[in-house]
């Protein structure tokens, strides 16, 4: 059995079949259309090289080929308590960080996680139970943000959520047996935003989550 072949016509090792389909279908752009479809690598996202003609402003068609990497869209949760002011984060290590450049890799983030087969809301609600220990209530959508158009194809749905110390359900830490070794950070607001200011703070939903709490959010000044 031809190993190019799994997640194409034979099931690779999450049972996935036809990933050289991706954007084959494609239609809401007419200055789009794609050629072909190649898979690069699929062993737990897709990396995809995909040919396709592009409609230049003079008439003419162009060939371009792009390398997208396909990891499935997620969701992410600010849990923040308005009296006290605090906000509730997770530390955990990012390879990719550490290689780029990180001083150690690990980053001060919000609890997030994929959809997998499940909504935004339920997602998130499960992957903050899951890292930080906290069973949320009622949940406000920030926004649906596409963290790096160029190359990966995630959406990141954002929520935010008040908290208490009564919502806590359990210590958190993430799922031992997929490797996950969280740290829950419980702090100040105003030492959040330090921290984005400073570059401690440099994941993206981080920063994006924390600015739309001072601006428009539970913490946003009269």
């Amino acid at each position: 059995m031809s190993a190019s072949r799994r997640g194409i016509d034979v099931p690779d090792g999450r049972g996935r079949v036809g990933l050289d389909q991706a954007g084959r279908d494609l239609s809401g752009n007419p200055r789009v259309k794609v050629t072909d479809v190649e898979v690069l690598a699929n062993d737990w996202g897709v990396l995809r090289r995909t040919t396709f003609q592009y409609l230049r402003p003079d008439g003419s068609w162009a060939t371009d080929r792009r390398e997208t990497y396909d990891r499935g869209n997620g969701a992410a949760i600010l849990l923040y308590e308005p009296d006290a002011r605090t906000v509730v984060l997770v530390r955990q290590f990012r390879y990719p960080a550490y290689v780029n450049g990180h001083p150690d890799g690990m980053l001060l983030e919000l609890p997030a996680g994929l959809l997998d087969a499940d909504g935004p809301e339920e997602a998130v609600r499960r992957e903050a139970e899951e890292e930080t220990g906290y069973r949320v209530g009622d949940v406000q959508r920030v926004c649906a943000a596409v963290m790096s158009p160029g190359s990966v194809t995630e959406t990141l749905h954002v929520y935010a959520a008040p908290y208490s110390p009564t919502d806590r359900v359990g210590e958190g830490g993430g799922i031992e047996d997929e490797g996950e070794d969280i740290e829950v950070v419980e702090l100040a607001f105003d030492d959040a935003l330090a921290l984005v200011r400073d570059g401690t703070i440099v994941d993206a939903k981080t920063v994006l989550a924390l600015q739309w709490a001072a601006l428009d959010g539970p913490f946003r000044r009269p």
